[in-house]
Parts: structure tokens; C-alpha cells; sequence
């Protein structure tokens, strides 16, 4: 049992618990790779002990004694003292021979990998199991003003952990309402550091977007990281490379696509069909992961293998799904979700919250001042966008003008003058 520090500390239990290796027969990955490791690390580091490879490696004291007991024997180490059982010790001539030939294979000085075949199966034990009601949806999107009939449709969507599509026109909080999914999930998962498959090492963990959570629990393999569920979200950068495996040059170390770093979590593919890659290119790459939970990736002598496809993918988009996508991609999205313009009510509410957010007094009846202008001004639809861009111009006019803040129909119409666009009609008499 862990707890979890959230703002009401939880109680988690964890469905996967690997055992740390205790002796070679345990060990997951090959021997080479460890002795490997070793090697380059003393390259690095000029000297060391057997406890300082203990922990930087992530292996258990008895693997690392017995590894380096039987490089011992080929002499590739001159042993400088020892303490108990701790030797220190540094390379031998031979040694950094032999370090030297396995950097040019490889830099990686990091954790020890586990075996893809472990990675599989512990992404498959900690697929998210989702139980939650309109209450709990409530609360977790408690800072966007949402009506009931888009809970009632994403609270299934988020229990059955298949894709959703969330789509329509642009300003009604699609890209508020995916980053905020992740709040759904109250418990914990165990990422690797790296995974290995046919000698090669692939990083999986990324503290950019895996947000770890430190625990004194000391009986889980430490080659694994427990975190909060990913959540990783990409909009028009996303290109194909992002997809597949990249060995950098300089280190000749993989690193994991961002489909494998998602895993167990939420991939937000925002603004889609805006993206470097065309919609078809995607749509294509993932038809069959989308499907089948399982995706294939190629190391770069043309070797595959397989991993898992265990997210919930989300696409975000204002254009037409149809423009998009074919029949037979749309079918694999089971969870499609409009996200229309606002209605007054709604529209009002986010009005109000804003100014008590920002604590700005404003003339009675301004709401409806602003939703008259808007639908003058822009297109005929109230969209959720409105009420805070259109203050956020209004705070800025009145620090130009070293005014007090204050919303006013004078200020609201100046506002929205700022703010929406005009027709631009040509003259033929300026020819």
C-alpha cells in the first residue's frame, strides 16, 4: 500500500510489484549488457565501488558482486581496496580496452533496462480501470463550467479507456477539457527507466512528462519508477519521426516514440489534422494499434518488435471528422464528443467566474451587454472563449491608460471592437 500525494493523500494499491533481481538466474536482460554498463561507467568515472554501481544501475549488491567477480577473473579490473565487501576498483589496461570497444556500441551509462517482454506484461497488469459518476466528473473539471449533457458523454468515454474524438468550432474549451482527463485517474504506475531488446536500449522514462512520486517502499525492482499516470499532449509539431524509435548519434541510445512514453496514461493529439504529418499519414500508422492495443516498431538495422498500445488516445479538433478521417478509422473511435457553442446560461457563469477570479467589479446587466456584442460582432454562436479574452483586453487598455479596471458597456464595446475581425471590402473607384 503507497500513498499518494495528492491534495487528500490516497491510499494505492499496486497491481504490478516486479521483485528486485537478487542473483544472475533472476535477471531479465542479458549478462553482456551488464558488463557493459559497468565498463562505461568506470570509463566515466575513472574509479569506483561495488555499491556506488549498486545504485547507479538500479541492480541488486549480489548481481553487481557476481558480475564483477567473473570480470575479475578475466582482468579487466585492478582492485584499489575493499571494505567488508565493497570493493573499489578501477580498469585495467585491458579493461579500458575493452570499454573503449563497447562505447563505440553505445554511451549509456544510465539504469540497467529490463526486458521488453517484462515491459509488455507490466503495461498490460496496469491498464487504468476507471470507475466514475457525473459527481466526480464534476469535481475533477470544477474550474470549467460545463453542461451536464457533455459530462453525460464524456464520463463513459472515460470509463470504457477506448479513443475519443472531441470536435467542433474553435473556442469552446477542447484543449481545457483534455488536459484536464488526467484528473480521472487516483492511482499510481511503474515506468522503466529504459527497456531492452536484442542488445539495444531504449529510455522510456522522460521527467519532462512522467511526473514521478517518491516513496520508501524498497522491495520493487528499482529499475522501475513510480509516477502518476502520463499525460502527454502534441499540436502542430507532431511529426512521423515522433512516432518511431531515434537512435541519438552521440549517445547510439533509442529513444522511446511518444506513443510508448503515453503508455498507461493520455496521448491529446491537439488541433488535429493541423499537424506536420498529414491526418492520413496518422490515421494510417495507428489503424491498426487503435484496433488491436499493439504496436510495432523497427530498430534501425530493420529488426521489429512489438509493444503495447495501452492509452487513451485523444483527438482534438475544430475541422469536420469527415474531412478528416474514412469510415473505417472513424468506426476504430467508438467515443465521438461534439463540443458546441455555449449557451447564455453557460456563457454568463464564465463570465462571472472570471471577474470573481480576477476580483474586478463590473455595471449590472454587463453579461449580457457582452453576449449582444459578440453575436453582432462575430460569428452568430456564443462561444466559452469570449468572456476571458475579451476582459484580458480590457485589464490591458486600462494599465495603458492608467485606469482602474472596471467592465463597462463602454469598455466592453471597445473590447470587442479589439477583438473580432472585419470584413475587408475592396473599392473599384481606388483603381
Amino acid at each position: 500500500m503507497l500513498t499518494l500525494g495528492t491534495e487528500k493523500r490516497t491510499e494505492i494499491d499496486l497491481v504490478y510489484k516486479p521483485e528486485t533481481p537478487k542473483n544472475l538466474q533472476e535477471l531479465d536482460i542479458p549478462v553482456r549488457l551488464v558488463e557493459d554498463l559497468i565498463l562505461r561507467y568506470l570509463y566515466s568515472k575513472g574509479d569506483g565501488r561495488l555499491s556506488e554501481l549498486s545504485s547507479a544501475l538500479k541492480l541488486s549488491f549480489p548481481v553487481i558482486d557476481t558480475v564483477f567477480q567473473q570480470m575479475r577473473q578475466r582482468q579487466l579490473f585492478e582492485v584499489m581496496g575493499l571494505n567488508g565487501k565493497d570493493y573499489a576498483f578501477t580498469l585495467s589496461g585491458t579493461g579500458r580496452e575493452h570499454a573503449l570497444n563497447r562505447m563505440e556500441v553505445s554511451l549509456y551509462t544510465g539504469p540497467a533496462p529490463v526486458a521488453v517482454e517484462n515491459y509488455f506484461a507490466a503495461v498490460r497488469k496496469q491498464t487504468a480501470k476507471i470507475q466514475v459518476d457525473r459527481l466526480f466528473i464534476k469535481n475533477a473539471l470544477s474550474d470549467l463550467v460545463l453542461p451536464n449533457e457533455l459530462l453525460d458523454q464524456l464520463g463513459p468515454a472515460l470509463i470504457s479507456q477506448n479513443s475519443i474524438f472531441l470536435y467542433g468550432p474553435t473556442g469552446n474549451g477542447k484543449t481545457s477539457i483534455v488536459k484536464r482527463l488526467l484528473k480521472v485517474f487516483r492511482d499510481a504506475v511503474l515506468i522503466p527507466y529504459a527497456v531492452e531488446f536484442d542488445g539495444q536500449i531504449i529510455v522510456i522514462y522522460d521527467p519532462a512528462v512522467h511526473e514521478r512520486i517518491e516513496t520508501n517502499v524498497t522491495e520493487i525492482d528499482p529499475r522501475w519508477v513510480l509516477c502518476r499516470r502520463p499525460c502527454i499532449l502534441v499540436g502542430g509539431e507532431l511529426e512521423p519521426k515522433m512516432l518511431e524509435l531515434q537512435m541519438e548519434e552521440s549517445s547510439k541510445v533509442y529513444a522511446a516514440p511518444l506513443q510508448m512514453r503515453a503508455n498507461n496514461g493520455i496521448l491529446i493529439i491537439d488541433d488535429f489534422g493541423r499537424q506536420i504529418l498529414s491526418p492520413q499519414y496518422l490515421l494510417n500508422r495507428w489503424i491498426v494499434p487503435l484496433d488491436r492495443r499493439v504496436d510495432y516498431l523497427t530498430l534501425k538495422y530493420g529488426v521489429k518488435f512489438k509493444i503495447p498500445f495501452e492509452m487513451m488516445v485523444v483527438f482534438s479538433t475544430n475541422l469536420d471528422p469527415n474531412d478528416l478521417a474514412d469510415e473505417a478509422f472513424l468506426r476504430r473511435i467508438q467515443n465521438k464528443i461534439y463540443v458546441g457553442a455555449v449557451q447564455p446560461g453557460i456563457f454568463d457563469k464564465i463570465f462571472f467566474r472570471i471577474l470573481e477570479e480576477k476580483n474586478i467589479p463590473s455595471q449590472l446587466n454587463c453579461e449580457k451587454i457582452l453576449r449582444e456584442l459578440c453575436l453582432n460582432s462575430g460569428p452568430k454562436e456564443l462561444r466559452a472563449c469570449y468572456p476571458r479574452d475579451i476582459i484580458d483586453i480590457i485589464i490591458s487598455t486600462s494599465k495603458y491608460e492608467s485606469k482602474p479596471v472596471e467592465i463597462n458597456e463602454d469598455n466592453l464595446r471597445s473590447a470587442v471592437e479589439l477583438y473580432f475581425t472585419k470584413t475587408i471590402t475592396s473599392s473599384k473607384s481606388s483603381r
